[in-house]
């Protein structure tokens, strides 16, 4: 599991819930239940890093602090 943050909404245009990974720019996934969306994203880090590492790209370390709040 990595410990990166997640942001968690629902979405009324896609009438989904929506996950992002901030610290991983334009990684985000989607999920009918709440669970569904946490496991993809999870999913999609592992993909993002795995891509970013491929390419030879750096992969930012998580901050382990709160990135966003409402």
């Amino acid at each position: 599991m990595y410990k990166y943050e997640i942001v968690l909404y629902w979405s009324n245009e896609d009438d989904v819930f929506i996950a992002e990974a901030p610290e991983l720019p334009g990684c985000l996934a989607h999920g009918d239940t709440r669970e569904d969306a946490l496991k993809n994203i999870q999913d999609a880090m592992e993909l993002w890093i795995d891509t970013a590492r491929e390419f030879g790209d750096l992969v930012p370390e998580p901050t382990g602090k709160r990135l966003i709040s409402a």
